[in-house]
């Protein structure tokens, strides 16, 4: 067995080399001399290796996996279970932040056989035949960049936003790079709304020009509210494009839009009074400083300041900096001070405690906040997903119908 028999057999069980390590029962240098080609494996070992990689690509070709994705930028995983609700199986993921992984890893049990998880992803756009094949591409590519907050905030600082901003805002090129390479079927983009004004429209111009005439992809995109199905406003804008053109259009999403009168508002999705740690209620200080705060900007003819919602308000957009304060979103209570949401209030707010479907939550609040702020709203990509979902079935020439939703309902 040579070196490049055992690397790519590694990879295409998407397991590092400690794994291998201890699925072999050796010591990690024993297995990285096989890595180099210093030294071969036992002829058990090789077996092994073998027929692990064998069984998982049978189970990778089951007929239940109405198609593949992978997940970019993937955060805990919003956009996964949206289009995992139509069937689709993840083979890919891709999350750098370590606190999202735990948190992701936590909630979605992958067989690493036919899974592979990945941390930064520019070392896969370098090279993205070390990505698994996939018929649909789903990036949250990073918003900062590109948000009304974030522009502001780099503004103020001095600092490069957009494309300009080399930490985030190039990382959509790596999606191309990958797309180019892999050339799925489909793709669904997901960032902010802002993406479409930013820099006066030449962002969204710079992309909508390389989805379009360098790759060659039909894309329709829209911004769309959460606000049917979670008690939020929170918009977002997703880019979806098809290798080949299946007539996909946003023009009659209305569809999947519930009744107004469906609509949730914030009692939805609170704990009961009884339910809630006291430690979720604001400090006496930090409670009179954002009072302070308020009244300060309010008789300057400003309207910055806290945002206090009952049981039957909507709350305004939950962001990552809800640990600082909660000043956006404070709950009232019977008596007293407003506390925050709860972490577990802040995944039914996004959508991804629902109905039967419950989300562990393996991280520090501040941990917490800062994923649930980042995330998209389920629920909004399931209608997303949803509203894909024949078009795909046309461009993949798959029988959809017959394979079983794993979406829930609530």
């Amino acid at each position: 067995m040579n070196q490049t028999e055992f690397s790519a057999l590694r990879h295409s069980l998407g397991m590092p080399v400690n794994e291998i390590a201890a699925l072999l029962g050796v010591s990690s240098a024993t297995a990285y001399r096989y890595e180099r080609g210093e030294s071969l494996p036992r002829q058990g070992e090789l077996t092994l290796l073998r027929s692990i990689a064998s069984a998982g690509k049978a189970k990778q070709s089951k007929p239940s996996d109405r198609f593949r994705f992978i997940d970019l930028f993937a955060g805990i995983g919003g956009l996964r279970l949206g289009f995992e609700s139509i069937g689709g199986h993840c083979v890919f993921t891709s999350e750098w932040d370590r606190f999202a992984m735990q948190t992701y890893k936590a909630n979605f049990q992958d067989d690493p056989f036919t899974h592979q998880y990945a941390g930064d992803i520019r070392p896969y756009s370098a090279d993205p035949s070390l990505i698994p094949a996939h018929d649909l591409l789903l990036a949250g590519f990073p918003c900062q960049p590109f948000s009304i907050a974030g522009v502001s905030k780099k503004n103020a600082l001095g600092r490069a936003h957009g494309f300009e901003c080399e930490e985030q805002g190039n990382l959509f090129f790596d999606v191309l790079n990958i797309l180019k390479h892999h050339r799925p079927a489909a793709f669904v983009l997901e960032n902010v709304k802002n993406l479409e004004r930013h820099d006066k429209g030449r962002t969204f111009a710079i992309i909508k020009d390389r989805l379009e005439n360098e790759l060659g992809y039909h894309i329709d995109w829209r911004v769309v509210s959460a606000r049917p199905w979670v008690p939020q406003k929170r918009e977002r804008i997703f880019i979806v494009g098809f290798r080949e053109d299946t007539g996909f259009k946003f023009d009659d999403f209305g569809k999947q839009i519930p009744p107004e009168a469906e609509w949730p508002v914030l009692g939805d999705i609170l704990q009961s009074h009884n339910e809630v740690d006291p430690k979720y209620t604001l400090t006496e200080h930090l409670w009179g400083y954002l009072q302070g705060y308020k009244e300060k900007h309010a008789s300057q003819g400003n309207g910055f300041g806290f945002g206090l919602c009952g049981p039957q308000d909507v709350a305004r957009t939950l962001s990552a900096r809800y640990y600082k304060d909660g000043s956006e979103i404070l709950i009232e209570q019977p008596v007293g001070r407003p506390r925050r949401l709860t972490p577990t209030e802040c995944a039914r707010l996004m959508g991804f405690e629902r109905g039967e479907r419950e989300w562990k939550i393996p991280v520090s609040d501040t941990q917490a906040y800062r994923q649930f702020g980042n995330s998209v709203v389920v629920p909004a990509v399931e209608a997303v997903a949803r509203h894909v979902e024949p078009f795909l079935e046309r461009a993949l020439g798959l029988n959809m119908e017959q394979a079983p939703r794993s979406g829930t309902d609530g």
